[in-house]
């Protein structure tokens, strides 16, 4: 038997489901649009490329691809302790992101079913793949005895209204970054297979695939809408949104440090990896990437950490609420200086590069 003491205790709404994180600046977001104007948009000038990528959703490459297999019929005792912990906290975020994901591209499918049917079909058969992550990571909850009320979940957490172009740049990034996060844990755990705590792992190669070809989706969606990619604006937002998920990632994986400890990677260096690729591959439709060689992006980055270390202890405390806002206000404005530090460093223009092998 394993000491109850090595097994963390989580919130619970009812036996067995665990309460959702609480939401956060850092926590996966929900989102939704104006389905109006994403259903008035012309897509005309990249249509082919549009209907070339419905033809690969509609293959369904990863159809049998989610299947649990024997690895899965074991106890997971053996993953305790403060690994449990931070483990049970990535399968959570992983599936609550996913499941965001769904849930945004079930009602554009269902929104513009009418008006314009392609890309609803588009955003159907991705809502399809992302139910099928979701459902297999609350699945992976499930052997340690836990698991999350996605309906709940649906109707309990605040949605952030984003127009259409903001949607296009932040999910793009979000699909393109989770490629280069799962691929590069699956190559890691290929050549360390003595680092591989949990069967899921196993899965990666062909489900960040999925996430590829959504980021691809979004990057011809994106070059239909030239007007959200070709002048000073776009140049601005776009530096906004690398800035935001780079920065968010990179701040929740230095926090959970241990889940990358037991895998055999250094959160810093991983990240730092995912970043470079992952800025690379927006300079494929993005008009600017980020300078994250410059010195200063990642003192900035650190400096954010220790304040974010600052905060958490502040909050654990048991100082009165007002004294802890007081404590917490000059971590906070650190922090929104850093980051402004960090959105003026001069980027890196990439749109004069247009058609040349990069």
């Amino acid at each position: 038997m394993v000491d109850s003491l090595k097994k963390p205790q989580f919130e619970e709404v009812r036996p067995g489901v665990k309460s959702p994180a609480d939401e956060t600046i850092l926590t996966p977001r929900f989102y939704t649009t104006d389905f109006d104007e994403m259903a008035n948009m012309d897509i005309s000038i990249n249509e082919d490329e549009l209907r070339a990528i419905l033809e690969e959703f509609r293959i369904d490459y990863n159809r049998h691809h989610f299947v649990r297999d024997e690895q899965f019929q074991k106890s997971w005792d053996n993953i305790s302790g403060d690994t449990r912990k931070v483990f049970i906290e990535f399968l959570e975020r992983s599936c609550t992101a996913e499941f965001s994901g769904f849930l945004l591209y079930k009602e554009l499918g269902r929104r513009l079913k009418d008006k314009s049917p392609l890309l609803a079909e588009l955003f159907t058969l991705m809502s399809r793949d992302e139910a099928r992550h979701a459902g297999f990571l609350n699945k992976a909850l499930s052997d340690f005895n836990l698991s999350l009320d996605l309906g709940f979940l649906t109707k309990s957490r605040n949605y952030t209204f984003f127009k259409p172009k903001f949607i296009f740049y932040a999910t793009y990034l979000s699909e393109k970054i989770g490629y280069w996060r799962y691929i590069t844990i699956f190559r890691h755990l290929q050549q360390h297979p003595e680092h591989e705590i949990y069967p899921i792992f196993s899965y990666f190669e062909n489900w960040c695939q999925d996430e590829n070809r959504h980021g691809d989706f979004f990057d011809a969606l994106m070059k239909s809408q030239p007007q959200f990619l070709n002048d000073w604006k776009a140049r601005l937002w776009s530096r906004f949104f690398l800035l935001s998920v780079f920065a968010t990632m990179y701040l929740n994986d230095v926090q959970r440090a241990g889940f990358y400890e037991s895998l055999g990677l250094d959160a810093r260096e991983y990240d730092k990896f995912v970043i470079k690729q992952t800025n690379e591959t927006a300079g494929r439709v993005f008009p600017i990437v980020l300078d994250v060689e410059h010195p200063n992006f990642y003192q900035s980055l650190e400096k954010c950490v220790v304040n974010n270390e600052k905060l958490t202890a502040i909050a654990s405390s048991n100082a009165p609420a007002p004294i802890k806002l007081l404590q917490k206000l000059p971590h906070y404005v650190s922090n929104g200086v850093e980051l402004i530090k960090m959105y003026f460093i001069k980027p890196i223009r990439v749109d004069n590069l247009a058609g040349t092998v990069r």
